[in-house]
């Protein structure tokens, strides 16, 4: 039976795992100077917990098989660090947590992801959500994430439910 729950404390070696191993899609999609090895550290895990990134996991048979983070931040929420284990993809967990996710808010959602990462882009304009203009991305990342520079270059921004054109 699966569920959707909030992460515990005590799962941040599984949430790593997931994050770490999900993240491996992106090593020749990102510029090299983005990737890390591993792409997330205990250290960074810990910091995001602590800026208020609250994980959410889809469990079945006592197995984590997927993460999502949400960061209330300013007037939207976050979508931060969704990633499914590789051997669970394409089974519909990720879009179980973001449905859970977008249920659980009445505020403006933006994921920001790589720009090269077509999948994901993909995978959330399934879901609703619509990318923003290029000016609007610069704005929105520098407003509501705390990221360098070149970063912002490299990505893209999703909202929902979308900014209307002006």
């Amino acid at each position: 039976m699966a569920s959707i729950r909030p992460c515990r404390d005590t799962e941040r070696t599984a949430i790593l795992a997931i994050v770490n191993a999900a993240a491996e899609a992106y090593r020749w999609v990102i510029p090299a100077d983005r990737w890390h090895e591993p792409y997330m550290t205990r250290r960074a895990l810990d910091g995001e917990v602590e800026a208020g990134v609250a994980f959410w996991g889809y469990e079945s048979d006592g197995a984590l098989l997927g993460v999502m983070g949400m960061q209330e931040v300013g007037d939207v929420d976050l979508i931060r660090h969704a990633y499914v284990s590789p051997r669970s993809q394409r089974r519909g967990v990720g879009s179980a947590l973001l449905e859970r996710l977008a249920h659980s808010t009445t505020r403006r959602m933006l994921v920001g992801t790589w720009a090269g990462a077509d999948w994901a882009v993909h995978f959330y304009r399934r879901h609703g959500f619509e990318l923003v203009s290029p000016g609007l991305k610069a704005e929105l990342l520098k407003t509501y994430w705390t990221i360098p520079d070149r970063q912002v270059e490299a990505s893209v921004v999703l909202a929902n439910p979308p900014f209307e054109n002006p």
